[in-house]
């Protein structure tokens, strides 16, 4: 008996050292957003609705990631990302979304070469959307988001299904990415996809310029063939931070062009900041649409803050939709 104790406590020390080696080569890290409001919500020309709403100022999700090093500079890196809704404890961002629909990708890491990353990956276009505008990647709230990923002119998702990603190392504040996604038959990322990013952030200033195109899949009807270029930056003055962007999507399969500009600030204030962004979609036919948002983020800690913000979005020949939310939003 006394020997065999002997045994399990030399095993149990030799799996703990184990892990010991193996933390000191690997990290892996769980991490999430949870943010959830209260107010009303009104599309142009549409009924307003009360609510609980998850994810208007950032979409609640959770994920793992890990980072190991290969040696000679070269990391393993990977993610797992989930969207949930928090006013329900439903997976996704909608009924039918995927499991880890956010990002779900493994590749490997190099500081001097860059990161090639496999699997589904967020696109260069969402990434610039947003960090252009002051409203960040709101989907409740943020003009530039809306008008580009939700009002029918890009097509294809946020981020792309069995798709190969590439992240240049930054070069004196210059950085360069790719992304091209293979064909695979489905509405969200039907293949012959690519884009390319180039960017520069070097103190207060920075900017971007994307490139992209979206081929649909002759079976897939409801996804149209579209090009977009867009342009992205912002200047830091120290007592605002200011954002414009200017985008132009062409739809081949409808055969109708959109422009895209929005203008934005973030002026620190208090113990937070007031936020406030424009965006107008100018289609070749049919009405323009004009948005516009507000709103005051009141910082409680690193990771927690209290956000109040209104929007109105108007459509020519439509009534204005008017939609506000009062709300919390923490980082772990």
């Amino acid at each position: 008996m006394k020997k065999n104790r002997l045994s399990q406590l030399g095993l149990a020390s030799l799996l703990a050292l184990a892990g010991m080696g193996a933390h000191a080569q690997s990290n892996v890290s769980l991490y999430g957003l949870a943010d959830l409001s209260v107010g009303r919500t009104q599309a142009p020309g549409g009924q307003s609705t009360n609510s609980v709403d998850s994810g208007k100022m950032s979409t609640s999700y959770w994920g793992i990631g890990g980072k190991e090093d290969l040696g000679g500079g070269l990391s393993a890196v990977f993610k797992f990302e989930q969207f949930v809704r928090m006013n329900t404890g439903a997976m996704g961002r909608f009924d039918g979304d995927t499991a880890f629909s956010r990002t779900s990708s493994v590749g490997l890491s190099s500081a001097s070469l860059g990161t090639v990353t496999f699997g589904r990956n967020s696109t260069p276009l969402f990434v610039s959307t947003l960090l252009f505008n002051a409203f960040g990647d709101s989907f409740g709230y943020s003009p530039s988001i809306r008008h580009y990923f939700s009002s029918g002119t890009v097509t294809g998702d946020t981020g792309w299904n069995q798709s190969v990603m590439y992240a240049s190392p930054t070069l004196s504040g210059f950085r360069f990415g790719a992304i091209a996604a293979f064909k695979t038959g489905d509405a969200a990322t039907d293949g012959k996809n690519w884009g390319l990013n180039f960017s520069y952030g070097n103190g207060p200033i920075a900017a971007s310029l994307v490139f992209q195109d979206v081929k649909k899949d002759s079976a897939v009807a409801a996804l149209d063939d579209t090009r977009t270029v867009q342009l992205g930056a912002s200047y830091d003055f120290g007592a605002a931070k200011a954002f414009a962007q200017l985008g132009s999507i062409d739809n081949k399969t409808k055969d109708v062009g959109y422009d895209i500009a929005g203008l934005g600030v973030r002026v620190p204030l208090g113990a937070g900041a007031a936020i406030a962004q424009w965006s107008l979609i100018a289609p070749d036919v049919g009405s323009d649409r004009n948005t516009l948002s507000v709103g005051y983020l009141h910082t409680l800690s690193k990771r927690t803050e209290l956000y109040a913000v209104a929007m109105s979005d108007k459509i020519d020949n439509l009534g204005t939709g008017k939609s506000y939310s009062l709300g919390i939003r923490h980082k772990f």
